[in-house]
């Protein structure tokens, strides 16, 4: 199975979805409400920075991503926001030019974090914030019933493979106050778990980036055997599926 871009944009806004409240903590502190150039590091399609135009912010909000197809994605459906081009380990910015510059679901993915992170603080001027909204940490990652933490291993060992950092969330903070951000805020995301409801949209969609993640990894008797106990586990309301995800959030020296 092979994502299409209309899927990753709406994996994407169920991620979004999920630091929404954060989000608008964070955006609403009194020192960043002045905000008026913004940057996200790692757009994608666009999911949040177009909220965030809908949202009608008198700001410019630029979004950089190295991904071209996402890129041509965003500049397609959001009109309102500007879309670059650039790697996050070389962002294509001067210094100092953005108030708040932040990523989402993006240092798990990079191969050096630190400079990533570096870039970020470059970009923004000082006293101006940088955040990081969610970075998983698939270490501590919770699977129950037992016969289910396999297929979490698995997941873990497989983004390994692909060059991902599967424990990213608990290095969160330590990147960004060692990168010369004064910390403001960090923590853990709430959870909300609902066992029932495994037919939902945002289980599916967690299943179906499992699936790619183990593309070929599994046979179809596996795969199935592991879906049919998910689904019992939540018809009887005692699935847990819990990957700690962590934020960051401070201001430029």
């Amino acid at each position: 199975m092979t994502f299409t871009l209309e899927d990753w944009h709406t994996r994407f806004q169920q991620q979004a979805r999920w630091t929404a409240s954060l989000r608008s903590h964070i955006f609403t502190r009194g020192d960043i409400r002045r905000a008026r150039h913004i940057l996200e590091v790692g757009c994608g399609t666009g999911a949040i920075t177009a909220s965030m135009a809908r949202e009608n912010i008198p700001v410019q909000i630029v979004g950089v991503d190295i991904d071209v197809p996402r890129l041509a994605f965003a500049r397609s459906h959001d009109r309102a926001c500007e879309y670059a081009g650039g790697d996050a380990l070389r962002l294509p910015f001067g210094d100092g030019v953005f108030d708040l510059t932040f990523c989402h679901y993006l240092l798990l993915w990079i191969p050096v974090p630190e400079q990533a992170v570096r870039e970020m603080v470059r970009v923004t001027r000082s006293g101006g914030w940088v955040a990081a909204f969610a970075e998983p940490d698939y270490g501590a990652r919770i699977d129950y019933p037992p016969p289910l933490e396999e297929i979490g291993r698995r997941q873990t060992e497989s983004l390994r493979r692909q060059g991902a950092h599967p424990e990213i969330g608990r290095r969160l903070a330590g990147l960004l106050a060692g990168a010369g951000v004064s910390m403001k805020e960090s923590g853990v995301l709430g959870a909300h778990l609902n066992p029932a409801g495994y037919d939902s949209d945002e289980t599916d969609s967690e299943w179906k980036v499992l699936k790619e993640d183990l593309a070929g990894e599994l046979s179809n008797a596996e795969w199935q055997a592991f879906l049919d106990t998910d689904r019992a586990a939540r018809a009887s309301g005692e699935r847990v599926w819990f990957v700690p995800t962590f934020y960051a959030a401070g201001a430029r020296d």
